[in-house]
Parts: structure tokens; sequence; C-alpha cells
């Protein structure tokens, strides 16, 4: 199991240097030594060097997935392909304002939509809904409506077809979270409650039917198995639900769930990658407590209740002791789980946490692309994509800069 993560040996806090104080670490000192003058910088110094490192890190994501591709799209998806790029970029241009990275973002987007407009996939991050989402906010942005409304109308064209499943990468609730994504950033209704509605209306009917037998409120599945993750199961689905209006019922169908994997995780605190499992090894957002913990955050923010907050924290623990992953990514890597850190230091002002997120972060600055050339780091099956790969790094770097504004990507609204 250890073999999956590095030991976290960094200390429990580091108090900050005075402002001013930016003496920097000679070359000749240890990495350990480097590591605690990085974690020990003023705030404000410390985001001045992470948003350096995630431009610089940006321009490597375009030029390797956009750049030397001649701009041609193979992948068009935000999970591993170059709508992630264009994501990132989006986010780059929130942070800097700097209009290139806007047009770089409608460019890339463009060229998503000829590619993906006869795709049947229908979510944001692997699908078409992530394209005409994606493409409508940037447009929104960029001031031109022409655009903002040909995207629209392309993504109330999107038809989901009556064998989708209902989890967060290819099913409904993603094309769900396409759709709040669209409410959230340009005006509530923009897809209409009708329509999201009658999406909900048919996740919660599968979710009580195969939760008949069982003693969870609501049950899915996906490729056989009854996942519990972010991804593919129940944490990413009801993550989702919370966002929608639900009817009273169904809020106590979802706190029930929730409850439910509160009670059945590991003596670890740790949670099964699917019902019945008894393999305690992945400390992921896709699979475990990282994308647990972010719902179960989400929980204490919507229905006001301690058991959830608790659960939440102690997911937070497993994360910190556990989840100094070796892997750089958002989806299975450190880059996600520290998300973890900063979705509890946004709920509850506690600063150790946004000490615990800077920790991680700066572990990743400072030996992330070392320990990749080694071989001692895995540097993710796309290396450049954003939620296997660096580009998912340059985006927790631009996040880290306003850290009580961060959100995961494309699941944290």
């Amino acid at each position: 199991m250890a073999d999956r993560f590095f030991p976290n040996d960094m200390p429990e806090f580091v108090a900050e240097a005075p402002l001013g104080d930016t003496s920097s670490s000679s070359s000749s000192e240890r990495t350990e030594i480097s590591f605690t003058k990085l974690l020990s910088l003023p705030y404000r110094t410390l985001s001045d060097t992470l948003k350096k490192s995630a431009v610089d890190l940006k321009e490597t994501v375009v030029r390797e997935t956009w750049g030397l591709s001649g701009k041609r799209i193979q992948d068009y998806t935000v999970y591993t392909g170059a709508l992630g790029t264009a994501f990132l970029a989006f986010k780059a241009y929130q942070v800097t304002k700097h209009p290139g990275d806007l047009k770089l973002c409608l460019d890339i987007v463009k060229a998503c939509d000829s590619t993906s407009r006869d795709s049947s996939r229908v979510t944001f991050l692997c699908g078409r809904a992530g394209v005409c989402a994606l493409g409508a906010v940037a447009a929104k942005h960029a001031g031109d409506e022409r655009l903002l409304e040909h995207y629209l109308k392309q993504f109330k064209e999107i038809k989901l077809s009556n064998d989708l499943p209902n989890e967060l990468l290819y099913g409904r609730i993603g094309f769900l979270w396409a759709s709040s994504f669209l409410n959230n950033h340009i005006g509530i209704n923009t897809i209409s409650h009708t329509r999201m509605r009658s999406v909900v209306d048919e996740i919660i009917k599968a979710g009580k039917q195969l939760a008949k037998k069982g003693r969870c409120p609501l049950m899915y599945e996906w490729h056989g198995k009854k996942y519990w993750g972010a991804a593919h199961g129940l944490a990413g689905i009801m993550h989702v639900l919370m966002d929608m209006e639900l009817k009273p019922d169904e809020v106590e169908d979802v706190k029930g769930t929730l409850r439910y994997m509160i009670k059945n995780r590991f003596p670890s605190g740790n949670y099964p990658s699917s019902e019945g499992s008894e393999s305690d090894r992945l400390v992921h957002w896709c699979h475990g407590a990282p994308g647990v913990a972010l719902t179960l955050v989400k929980a204490a923010e919507v229905f006001g209740d301690k058991d959830f907050l608790q659960a939440a924290k102690d997911a937070g623990e497993v994360v910190w002791r556990r989840g100094l992953l070796k892997r750089v990514g958002i989806c299975h890597g450190i880059s996600g789980n520290t998300y973890v850190f900063l979705a509890l230091y946004r709920l509850t002002g506690n600063e150790e946490y946004l000490y615990r997120a800077k920790a991680f972060t700066c572990f990743l600055h400072d030996r992330a692309q070392i320990l990749i050339s080694e071989g001692r780091m895995h540097g993710g099956d796309r290396p450049y994509s954003l939620f296997e790969g660096v580009g998912g790094m340059a985006y927790l770097f631009l996040d880290m800069i306003e850290p009580s504004k961060a959100r995961f990507p494309g699941y944290e609204l």
C-alpha cells in the first residue's frame, strides 16, 4: 500500500517568514532545506512564485498539446485532451486577465467543436457538453454574443440516450454538471429547470431501483460495479445532485446515501472504491477519501450538518497521511488531493488546512519534475493533460493564488 504514496514527513506546521524576507536557499543546500524555505515564504511571495511557475507550465502544456500537434485534435476532452488545455488557458485568463489566454481558449474550443460534432458523449469532462459549455462561457467573457448563442444552441441540442449511465465522467450527472456550470457562469435558467429536472428524475429513479434490496437509499452501477467514488460512483452523483432543486424525500435519500457511506468506511477512515470492496488502497479523487471528502464538504455546506463536517475532516486526515501520491495529476495525484484541504479551508476558515494545501503544493513545486525525471513519480499516461499530467499541476498553482476561491476543476462550482 505504501508504495502508492510518499511518506508524509512534512512538518505539521511551518510559520511564514515576515513579509519582505524573501531570501532563498543557496543551490548547495539540501532538497529538504530548500523545501522548508519555500514553505516558510510569506504567502504573497509564494503566490508570485507559483504564478510564475504556473504560467511557464501552461506555456509548456500549450506547446505540447496544441502547438506541436499542428492544432489538430485527436482527443477533444477536458479530462485528457485539448479541451483541458483550453480550460487551463481560461483559468490563466481569469487570474492574469491576459487577453491572449482567452483567445487561445476560444481557438482550442473551436477546434474541439469541429472534432466533437458527431460525438455521442454528453458530459463536461469527457463529452460534447464540455465543448459547448466552456465555449459559451469563454464567448461571454470575450463579449461575442453571436458565438455565445452558437454554443448555447449546440448545448441545447445534445440528446441523452436511454442507456446512458448515471456517473460523472460519461453519464447523466456529467451532463447535469455542465448545465450547472452554464447557469453559474452565464445566468440562472440558461439551461432550464425543466430540462435539468427531467434528467434528475431519471437519476433518482435509477438509484432507487438498484437500491431496492440494499440498505443504501440510492445505488448506481457502472460497468457492472457499484462504485463509490467521485468519477464513476456515489460521491460524484451525490455531489451534483446537491446542486439541484430536490424534493424533500430526495434530499433525505441523498443524506441517507452519504450516511451509509460514512458508516461503512474502512477503519482507517478511507472509503471503498466500490460496494463490498475490502481493498483499502486508493486515496484518489476518482476512488477513495479525496473525492468523498469534497462531497462531504459540499454536504456540510448545503445541509449544515455537523456529522458531515466531521466526516469531511476525518477524510481530510486520510489525505494528509496517505495522499502524497506518486502521481502528479488531478484525478489520481497530488494536485487533485490538494483540493481537499482547500475545500476544508473554505468551509472552516481553519488556517491549518491552508497550510496543508500549501505543503502539498510546495512539494509539487519543489520536487515533482525531479521525481518524474528520476522515474520515482508517474507523470501521467498523458503527461501534459489536465486530469493526468502537469496541466492539472499548473491549474492548482493558479488556484493557490487566491485559495479561498479555489475549486476542483470540473467538479466544484
